[in-house]
């Protein structure tokens, strides 16, 4: 039955909200906000749509549901987060990426000046957020240079007995060790602050006068400091090769569409600095227009992340009120925050970068994409296989002494690494050491779903070992009825050196060894090298955790205050598994009797 657009608008409410559009077996097909909800869908029901790929979409529509919401803020946030739920086939989507870098500045005596990356609290001053882990650090440089502030952990900074390395060398001004008073400390991190708010003409002003007046009452150190701090601001606006000397906070948005691929750059200059790019290459855009991208991106970006002064846009979103968006906005960060073209020279110069950037990032991912679709061709005739090979799965295990077993299985799909498919098991009931045991478990537990049914099957699977483990692996297959699975060992070669891997197989076919050079032996070791990588992490992880978990908590009369007083008397386990029932009993609260039962648990 088709579905009744005109019955369904004409009880469709006036007020903001959220819609989702379904089809006949209930899948999402997308997800949308509106300012006026009846206004926005009935849209979709008009002769003249804007794409064929839209009008594709409303012909499969059997049901829309609609929630309404308070305020068009309410809705941007909801329908971002349906949308990295349901990640609907027709919506345009962007990576979530919440991991942006900020600098923070910490309360207290004596700030610390840092790298923060999370979701910013109250707790210190966040300044950002940057594209990039590298603009934080560049930036954390020169605001070492200028103002000296600490970069320490609090718990170096508070039992250090002299200065460290970066007092010597002027980058610190030695708060911990009371070589600078707190007040001259303070108005150094409000410098800071007003540098990274692009403040920059009235840093140097404040300078300036500080200078003139140690050098009045004969403070000619301090005035030496504070024109050492006025000349590395000097160098810092004269290495801007595109800057602003307003100071603002601008986020340059452009996209592209070339070579096949839809590219979203985002540019970010704070206080003025430009500090890089960052492309997105969305999923599921089809033959979506570049303003249609961008319309996406500020609705789902802005949704997480704080928008800035102002955002440039090329090209300008098409939507049926261009300044819903904006208005949307500028509700969320409370205050306005215009989406326009460029203008200024300075302006387009940054659209321009942001665009060339763009084709630059879609150059190298193509590139990279041939180079990937020429190692998977190689790979699948050096293995004689009669499929081409998409996935790839890669086992490995990992541990110490026997200790805290972990096997890791990760994914090569699509021509990358696919880390939301990656797998740890944690290897239980098994003799220690076990590795055929091991890698068995692991590879009955990954695939014992899939024989069922459920899962997606690999084109490859790779195990990290020789024939034992390739025996094991495939003796898991078999129990299960998917032998017909391609599966293939690579074991180390002399020495362990790279290059000199030989390629096991479980049939009895004869192994094979790639020469060093070969592309489909460098992407068996780059799979190979990130399985070992996740599981060495998963096993440290296990292990520490089992060793934090000291014997001592399942010692009868022994609780937190005890275990305490226990580990800062004798250092930590080993030190109370070497102390005697005398030592013991000198501990406080831990009587003699008591100190006999720890013993011999013990021992």
């Amino acid at each position: 039955m088709s579905f009744d657009a005109k019955a369904f608008l004409a009880s469709l409410t006036e007020l903001p909200g959220v819609y989702r559009m379904l089809d006949a077996g209930g899948n999402v097909l997308y997800v949308g906000k509106a300012k006026n909800l009846k206004k926005r869908v009935a849209s979709y029901f008009r002769e003249n749509l804007a794409s064929p790929r839209i009008a594709h979409m409303v012909s499969q529509i059997a049901a829309i549901e609609t929630t309404a919401t308070r305020t068009e803020a309410e809705a941007l946030l909801l329908e971002n987060n349906l949308i990295k739920s349901l990640a609907p086939r027709y919506n345009i989507l962007f990576r979530d990426d919440k991991s942006y870098p900020y600098i923070v500045l910490s309360k207290g005596r004596f700030p610390r000046l840092g790298f923060f990356r999370g979701n910013p609290d109250r707790k210190a001053d966040y300044f950002g957020p940057y594209p990039s882990s590298w603009a934080v650090r560049d930036s954390i440089h020169l605001l070492q240079k200028m103002f000296r502030l600490r970069t320490c952990e609090d718990t170096v900074f508070s039992n250090r007995s002299r200065p460290c390395l970066l007092y010597q060398i002027k980058r610190c001004s030695g708060p911990c060790v009371g070589l600078i008073a707190p007040d001259d400390y303070a108005a150094d991190v409000q410098l800071a602050a007003m540098f990274l708010h692009g403040k920059q003409q009235e840093v140097t002003r404040r300078l300036n006068k500080a200078m003139e007046e140690a050098s009045a009452r004969l403070a000619f150190e301090q005035a030496a400091i504070f024109r050492d701090q006025i000349q590395s601001l000097h160098q810092v606006q004269e290495k801007q090769f595109v800057s602003s000397s307003k100071g603002e906070d601008i986020d340059i948005l452009v996209a592209i569409r070339e070579a096949g691929q839809l590219c979203v750059n985002l540019a970010m200059v704070r206080g003025g600095r430009h500090l890089g790019d960052r492309p997105f290459f969305p999923s599921n855009a089809g033959d979506s227009e570049p303003s249609d991208a961008c319309a996406a991106f500020l609705r789902q970006h802005y949704a997480l992340h704080p928008a800035p002064t102002r955002i440039l846009v090329s090209p300008l979103p098409t939507e049926d009120d261009p300044g819903e968006t904006e208005t949307t906005l500028a509700e969320l960060a409370g205050r306005p925050v215009p989406i326009q073209e460029a203008r200024s020279l300075t302006h387009k110069a940054w659209i321009n970068m942001a665009l060339q950037n763009a084709r630059l990032a879609v150059l190298a991912r193509n590139q990279a994409t041939a180079q990937q679709e020429q190692r998977l061709a190689a790979l699948q005739e050096a293995l004689q296989l009669p499929e081409p090979i998409s996935r790839i799965e890669c086992f490995d295990i990992s541990h110490t002494m026997g200790e805290a077993t972990v096997a890791s299985c990760v994914v090569y799909d699509g021509n990358r690494m696919k880390k939301s498919d990656y797998r740890r098991f944690n290897i239980r009931d098994i003799q220690p050491g076990d590795d055929y045991a091991a890698m068995r478990q692991a590879v009955t537990r990954r695939y014992d779903s899939l024989a069922s049914g459920e899962g997606t099957a690999p084109d490859l699977i790779l195990i990290d070992g020789g024939k034992g483990q390739v025996a094991s692996a495939f003796a898991a297959l078999a129990d299960i009825g998917l032998t017909h699975l391609p599966m293939i060992g690579v074991a180390k070669g002399e020495e362990r050196k790279p290059g000199l891997e030989t390629l096991i197989f479980p049939e009895g076919r004869e192994p094979l060894q790639l020469p060093p050079q070969h592309p489909a032996l460098h992407l068996i070791q780059e799979i190979r090298d990130e399985a070992h990588r996740f599981a060495i992490t998963g096993h440290r992880a296990q292990r520490g955790k089992a060793r934090k978990t000291s014997t001592l908590e399942s010692l009868p009369g022994i609780g937190p205050a005890r275990r305490k007083a226990l580990v800062a008397r004798f250092g930590g386990l080993p030190g109370v598994l070497a102390a005697s029932p005398e030592q013991l009993a000198q501990v406080p609260g831990v009587s003699r009797e008591l100190a006999e039962k720890i013993y011999s648990a013990l021992h």
